[in-house]
């Protein structure tokens, strides 16, 4: 074979480096494109944020005066050479840079600095307000609850006890666990106690005692059902029925697991005892706290900041941007002038520049493509923001797509870790789409408004005869909605909802 030419021509498609810039944006999370743009602007001294704090200090201007700096100014940034005093050129300078145009000498480097102001953009910076009450910039710090163990030794605190006593009670104190029990066996805790201490069992049990006569009551229980029986015995001295308190106490020392699986037949045939006795002893372990130590427990809240909010205008659902959550981004006014002045000599700089465009560019269209996207999804759900869950229609992220011109997968990105706003609470918008169920209408209704529907029916059920799944699921083909036994467990185990056997009550 002899060695050729040929020429082919060939169609193939090439992500350019702002596109993947784009993409990558717009599947980040809130948190994570604060992140990110944080990074660009530690990195690009081109880039530079409009609600910079820095913007309202008092700077040092280069005639030796004082010169008060604003969120509008540039950040700040003297003068050269006294030019662009009166802010003229400074907007003409800002459109190039934004639009990518060039200034009259043919120059593709010339701008301030300003960066796009437009709807999408949040409120104006802070101002530098003197007269500012000093409480209102800084909020109050929340204060620290008390741990179990400080709680436990506070209280400690207040008895007359020698130290070797309070030593022993601390010991057992470090012993618990979150939930206030005792799960270390006495015996293996004696067993590491130092020998040269000649401390004596019945010490140890004594200071165990005391542990569990401190508040809340419970503490330093072994387990469920001794926790429950010492709070039990802690009501029996109050002013609690004797004769419901005596049932409860057997009924949690003795047939715990049948009001667990609530066998009430069981319980009424072992106990003997009248239905209104065992109804309010019943009354009287629900009233008890199981985790007798968790209301002490460190438990930081987690947040959601929605990216978009839903409000009603003249009878209509608009989508709006949230405005804490936009970053507001400009082109540094300083080093913008130097290229201009060198004609875009530095190549190091129009790198950064270009990027800097880029980053203003694809934070802005990707903040658009969210508001598009929740608009369309709130114009196809109108009956959801109206009614409830109930008002859920069936809804693909191809549907989405299809409206807007955009690509499936730029939907599914759109709509992951983008959280919104309504009256009914903050939802993910995932959240609005899903499978859809058959009605014997030959129609479809969403997967979450028979959820919710399930959710309706077991909230108004009797709680004396609780609704079956069958029955349910009879209940809802009454209604028009085709649904199976088997499905309505599944949507009903989705929720966390207990089986009829455990909905049942006295």
């Amino acid at each position: 074979m002899k060695p050729g030419l040929q020429l082919r021509v060939s169609q193939h498609l090439t992500l350019t480096p702002q596109l993947q810039q784009s993409i990558r944006l717009l599947q980040l999370s809130t948190i994570e494109l604060s992140q990110e743009i944080e990074q660009a602007l530690a990195q690009n001294p081109m880039l530079e944020r409009v609600d910079d704090p820095l913007d309202s200090a008092m700077r040092l201007a280069p005639n030796g005066g004082l010169d008060h700096g604003s969120a509008g100014d540039g950040g700040g940034a003297p003068a050269h050479g006294g030019e662009q005093s009166d802010g003229a050129s400074s907007d003409a300078n800002a459109e190039s840079i934004m639009t990518g145009g060039a200034d009259d000498s043919g120059n593709d480097y010339a701008g301030d600095g300003e960066g796009y102001n437009g709807d999408w953009s949040g409120g104006s910076g802070r101002s530098g307000n003197a007269d500012r009450d000093d409480e209102s910039d800084y909020p109050q710090l929340a204060g620290s609850a008390p741990s179990l163990r400080e709680h436990l030794l506070g209280q400690m605190g207040s008895t007359a006890l020698s130290a070797r006593d309070r030593a022993l009670v601390e010991v057992l104190i470090d012993e618990l666990d979150d939930d206030g029990y005792l799960p270390t066996p006495i015996e293996e805790i004696y067993d590491t106690l130092p020998d040269e201490l000649d401390i004596e069992p019945e010490e140890l049990r004594a200071a165990l005692a005391l542990l569990r006569s401190f508040d809340p009551i419970g503490v330093g229980a072994r387990d469920l059902r001794e926790c429950l029986m010492l709070q039990l015995r802690a009501l029996g001295e109050g002013d609690a029925d004797p004769a419901s308190v005596e049932c409860a106490l057997k009924v949690v020392g003795e047939h715990l697991e049948a009001l667990a699986a609530k066998d009430f037949k069981r319980l009424k045939r072992n106990l003997k005892c009248a239905e209104e006795t065992l109804r309010d002893a019943h009354r009287l372990i629900l009233s008890l706290d199981p985790r007798p130590g968790g209301r002490f427990s460190d438990r930081t809240a987690d947040y959601v900041i929605p990216d978009v909010v839903v409000r009603r205008h003249n009878g209509q659902w608009d989508v709006s941007l949230n405005p804490s959550v936009m970053p507001r981004l400009r082109i540094n006014d300083t080093y913008a002038e130097v290229l201009r002045r060198n004609r875009g000599i530095n190549g190091e700089l129009s790198g950064h520049l270009q990027e800097a465009r880029w980053l203003i560019k694809n934070v802005q269209q990707r903040f658009d493509t969210i508001q598009r996207v929740a608009q369309a999804i709130v114009d196809r759900q109108k009956a959801f923001f109206s009614h409830g869950e109930v008002g859920m229609r069936p809804l693909v992220l191809r549907e989405i797509a299809d409206i807007l011109d955009l690509h499936e997968s730029t939907v599914s990105r759109v709509t992951t870790q983008k959280y919104m706003l309504t009256p009914h609470g903050i939802f993910e918008l995932k959240y609005f789409f899903g499978s859809h169920v058959a009605t014997d209408s030959g129609g479809a209704a969403s997967s979450t408004a028979i959820r919710a529907l399930i959710k309706q029916l077991i909230q108004s059920e009797d709680a004396h005869q609780p609704l079956s799944d069958s029955q349910i699921a009879k209940m809802l083909g009454e209604q028009g909605f085709v649904v199976a036994r088997r499905t309505v467990a599944k949507y009903r185990e989705s929720m966390r909802i207990a089986p009829v056997s455990q909905r049942k009550s006295l």
